[in-house]
């Protein structure tokens, strides 16, 4: 039961072969018994976990049910979540228990009657791409525990990849979800921007942050999509569009399709594995019936130097809240009000939340902002343009997601420049405000490799079909790592 899809899981329910509460428990004492060694979960509560499963049963019972009522999954834990901590993987929020709900929460759990298994572990405040920035400790990737999952959202990576969970949240501001999802064998989708709210979601980088759904398939994708979308008056960044069913178009076939191949990702500067596999992915979709032409992204070479002005920038204004006086931790010992502030912010942040927010004062401060902060804005309008270019010539944009596999454990900590790096080519899809997807595809040294497909603007159901189609005649996403059953 444990591997089976969302669909499955679903009929299982209606079909009464199994309830909510059974379920759940499956996935509750696999998380019991893995989660020490993996350290996906920071946050279990069985009994809360197990009431939702109950309420999903009574829904199920009544005939009130939606598609995934009774479904369990996994939160990550930068969502608020009423009555449960929500910690941002930081020291700073370690004790705090949210009073209300993101959104993306609401619209999971008390409309379509999801079932929370917990809140997942992840970079501190979502900054880092290995998940090793955490007040809680490193997630370990479960294909090899030497190895990172990717981050931010590494601990809902991980959680799904082990089958701690069938699906999991994600938010992906950089890279954060579908890094995570190459490197650990899972389907990962950040929406256009504005697609899903932020509200309740604690903010990173406002104008790059977006969430979005991890699953093993591009199909459970799409139907935990339809559950986290939708017009919020309470997110001014929501955009208010006609509803979708992301579903709706996953069987239709590819013949016609035209795929770009930005030349600035296929020279130097990823491994020859993960482009081999990358390659091979292109020639399955050729038969597929898709024709392949090359485009450009002059720009994309500036994306990783315009998002650590941009991202820092924003986090630092972001993370001011975060003092010490309203919520979260306090310094025991201070001798003055600038004192608190000062001792709370250096006790609370760890080592990169620290560098990120010095960086994004400095790009803001008098003299200086002209020269970064809006020269990086500049250059944003540029490589959205070359998007918008490129797109003329094609429908979908492919490519690797990340230019390696899943690296050790301490392998970049040291060396912020080379950790940064490992999302270059993800960075330009969220300054730009586009859709794009990691989808497994194949596998080098033993170590999961992913394709991204990037779309224009609302296309999330047709990069969905492009990646269901692809799954249909591959079997990649279905393999699972070994020695967890």
């Amino acid at each position: 039961m444990i591997h089976n899809s969302l669909k499955q899981l679903s009929q299982a329910l209606a079909a009464k072969e199994i309830s909510s509460v059974e379920l759940t428990t499956l996935y509750l004492d696999r998380i019991a018994r893995l989660n020490p060694e993996i350290n996906a979960f920071v946050t279990v509560d069985r009994d809360k976990s197990l009431q939702m499963a109950q309420d999903a049963d009574a829904r199920l019972a009544a005939g009130t049910a939606g598609p995934l009522t009774g479904i369990p999954v996994a939160q990550k834990d930068i969502f608020c979540a009423e009555g449960w901590t929500t910690t941002c993987g930081s020291k700073m929020l370690a004790n705090f228990v949210s009073p209300y709900d993101a959104t993306v929460i609401r619209k999971m759990h008390a409309e379509a009657g999801l079932v929370s298994l917990g809140k997942t572990n992840m970079d501190e405040f979502a900054m880092g791409s290995s998940n090793e920035t955490s007040y809680f400790g490193p997630v370990k990737n479960p294909w090899d525990l030497s190895r990172v999952p990717g981050g931010s959202s590494g601990g809902s990576a991980a959680a799904v990849a082990a089958r701690l969970a069938p699906a999991a949240t994600g938010t992906d501001t950089g890279g954060s979800i579908r890094q995570p999802a190459a490197l650990c064998n899972l389907t990962g989708l950040k929406p256009t921007y504005g697609v899903v709210s932020r509200y309740g979601m604690i903010a990173f980088a406002s104008s790059l942050d977006q969430a979005g759904p991890m699953a093993a398939s591009a199909e459970d994708c799409a139907l935990l999509l339809n559950t986290m979308t939708g017009f919020d008056e309470r997110d001014s960044t929501s955009l208010d569009r006609p509803a979708e069913d992301y579903a709706r178009a996953l069987d239709q076939p590819l013949a016609g399709l035209r795929i770009g191949l930005p030349r600035e990702f296929f020279g130097e500067g990823c491994s020859a594995e993960v482009m081999a596999a990358v390659q091979a992915a292109i020639r399955e979709y050729e038969k597929l019936g898709a024709t392949t032409v090359e485009v450009s992204l002059p720009n994309s070479h500036l994306s990783v130097p315009a998002y650590y002005v941009i991202a820092p920038a924003e986090a630092s204004s972001n993370l001011s809240r975060f003092d010490g006086v309203r919520y979260g931790y306090r310094a025991p010992e201070y001798g003055s009000l600038d004192d608190m502030y000062a001792k709370t912010r250096a006790q609370g942040f760890g080592a990169e939340v620290k560098r990120r927010i010095l960086i994004g004062a400095y790009v803001l401060s008098h003299g200086y902002y002209d020269a970064y902060y809006l020269q990086a804005q500049r250059i944003r309008r540029l490589i959205a343009n070359d998007f918008a270019e490129a797109f003329k010539a094609c429908d979908v944009i492919l490519g690797p997601t990340s230019p390696s596999t899943a690296f050790k454990l301490g392998e970049k900590a040291a060396d912020p420049v080379q950790m940064y790096l490992s999302d270059i080519y993800t960075i330009a899809v969220n300054l730009a405000g586009l859709p794009g997807m990691s989808i497994p595809c194949g596998f080098a040294g033993g170590l999961p490799v992913g394709l991204q497909l990037v779309g224009n603007y609302f296309a999330e159901a047709q990069l969905l079909n492009v990646a269901h189609r692809y799954q249909l005649a591959t079997d990649w996403h279905q393999r699972r790592p070994a020695g967890l059953d």
